[in-house]
């Protein structure tokens, strides 16, 4: 363990896989069947339990509670898995739970993200890279959240919704259905009302995706037929990559619904 530093209090048990360079402040617990990737930093007070991964150079602060079983009824005690990529930033409180067999399994975090304090990350979750979870914002079982999804403070995401890349959830938001790509969803139940403006210009895209992407958005709200039928003419009549996103965001599932503009 080759530069690595722990604190005389921290409790390392048995079988724990230490990389080089971590850190590991005072009264951490760190479980038997858990791998700390290189140059990761617990702060301290940091409980990392089940059978964990935690990717190089993630730091976790103070109180956080990292694998430990999930809040389902359902779990039986079986082995089950918490991912967690590189370079993430999980702030003091967060709560994220290993997998259960009838969800696959694994609880999968992405890279580079930032997860503020008191976030919850629920059993089976599988999460992009690149995600800002804002303070106490939490996610329900079994959802899916791609890249560069910002989720507002105080946000809650039901169980199995789907938010795709790009997307930004406003404060105080209840998410109940599925979230098109680089959508913009706020209201105290959550709304789609519009495009996701100010990251898909921290992104970098072009004026002309964002135009086609606003054309796109028009004809989603607006468009005859139903709201999948909207969808599908997009990937017929675009060159857009992210309008084509959307496209097979929308057609790749059938069994549940979408939040679309102006709904309630």
């Amino acid at each position: 363990m080759t530069d690595t530093a722990i604190h005389p209090t921290a409790f390392i048990e048995p079988g724990a896989i230490i990389g080089e360079g971590c850190r590991i402040g005072p009264f951490c617990h760190v479980g038997p069947d858990v791998r700390l990737g290189d140059r990761v930093v617990l702060k301290s007070h940091v409980v990392v339990a089940g059978h964990t991964v935690l990717g190089e150079e993630t730091v976790i602060f103070p109180f956080a509670c990292i694998g430990e079983v999930p809040q389902d009824l359902k779990f039986k005690g079986e082995t089950t898995q918490l991912i967690v990529g590189a370079r993430n930033r999980i702030r003091e409180h967060v709560t994220m739970n290993t997998g259960t067999s009838g969800g696959g399994g694994i609880t999968r975090i992405g890279d580079d993200g930032l997860f503020m304090a008191g976030c919850h990350v629920a059993h089976d979750v599988q999460i992009g890279n690149r995600v800002v979870l804002v303070n106490s914002a939490a996610l329900a079982g079994h959802c899916l959240i791609e890249d560069d999804v910002i989720i507002g403070g105080l946000s809650g995401v039901h169980q199995f919704v789907r938010i795709g890349q790009g997307a930004i959830i406003g404060a105080v938001t209840m998410v109940t259905n599925d979230v098109i790509p680089y959508g913009l969803v706020q209201s105290p139940r959550g709304v789609l009302d519009g495009l996701n403006l100010v990251g898909l210009k921290r992104r970098g895209a072009s004026r002309s995706d964002t135009l086609a992407l606003r054309a796109a958005f028009q004809m989603l709200a607006q468009g005859e037929g139903t709201f999948q039928d909207r969808a599908s003419r997009l990937g017929e009549e675009t060159e857009s990559p992210y309008v084509r996103h959307i496209f097979e965001f929308v057609t790749s599932q059938r069994d549940r619904t979408y939040l679309t503009p102006g709904q309630n």
